[in-house]
């Protein structure tokens, strides 16, 4: 990866986002970091994207549901650091519930923030790096889950394909201009300490242990590298192949009930 680029990594401030920025870091990236309400570990990735890797790293605080946020944060990158050559679309929230019990204030947060924010924010960043002559790159975070189907999952899961998809119509309308749009479609990842569901799931994905944030990471570099220039359009799935035998995220053993308690 070429050094002294800018990274804007949304949802950075724990979990995979915060994985992706240190990786970006590490391989020469100033970041601009934005959070929700987690001042606290933002401002120790931060602290570490300075200290350790000695990039410059800028700190956002703001809701991207609210739709204005996008082209706020947008603009506040642009002024700390004049150019922007990689957005990872990170930010997002897990909401799982019946069909039957769903309610349009659940529905909409999941669109707002997991759809509509990196819809809005890739318009808003590739509209700065076509105007620059920036040959940039894109990211989502997807999920497995955009690929399988589970129950309770209908929209969640369906936004995250939706994703998938629709990076692939950006992928078509961005590589003219030499950007490259690609989603990153995390398994299984432990982002808090574990416990023993974790552990026991962690058996049962066929690498044999849960993912972590740096594998996100890593995979978010070479994404973004020079390496990766003649790839776009793709949802890479970094999963340790949990879903490829077709397993449920569950780690019951009951082969009467594999998709575990739904009632």
């Amino acid at each position: 990866m070429k050094s002294q680029r800018t990274a804007i990594v949304t949802g950075a401030s724990t979990g995979i986002g915060r994985g992706i920025a240190l990786k970006l870091a590490a391989e020469g990236c100033d970041i601009f970091l934005s959070h929700l309400n987690e001042p606290e570990e933002a401002g120790e990735v931060a602290h570490t994207i300075e200290q350790l890797h000695g990039r410059k790293c800028v700190v956002y605080q703001g809701d991207l549901c609210a739709a204005e946020t996008a082209s706020q944060l947008v603009e506040c990158a642009i002024s700390a650091f004049g150019r922007i050559d990689i957005l990872v679309n990170n930010a997002g929230i897990t909401r799982l519930g019946k069909v039957a019990e769903l309610t349009p204030d659940a529905i909409d947060l999941l669109y707002q923030l997991n759809y509509r924010a990196p819809m809005l924010l890739t318009g808003q960043v590739s509209k700065r790096m076509i105007e620059k002559g920036i040959r940039g790159s894109i990211l989502f975070t997807t999920s497995s889950r955009g690929t399988r189907a589970y129950p309770n999952d209908a929209v969640y899961g369906g936004l995250k394909g939706a994703l998938d998809r629709s990076i692939q119509s950006i992928a078509l309308e961005l590589a003219h201009y030499g950007i490259r749009v690609n989603g990153l479609a995390p398994g299984a990842i432990t982002v808090r300490p574990p416990t023993e569901y974790h552990e026991k799931l962690g058996r049962r994905i066929p690498i044999g242990r849960m993912g972590l944030p740096a594998d996100i990471g890593a995979a978010a570099v070479f994404l973004c590298s020079e390496e990766a220039e003649y790839i776009t359009g793709i949802t890479l799935r970094v999963d340790g192949g949990l879903i490829l035998p077709g397993m449920p995220e569950s780690p019951r053993q009951d082969p009467d009930n594999i998709w575990g308690k739904l009632n």
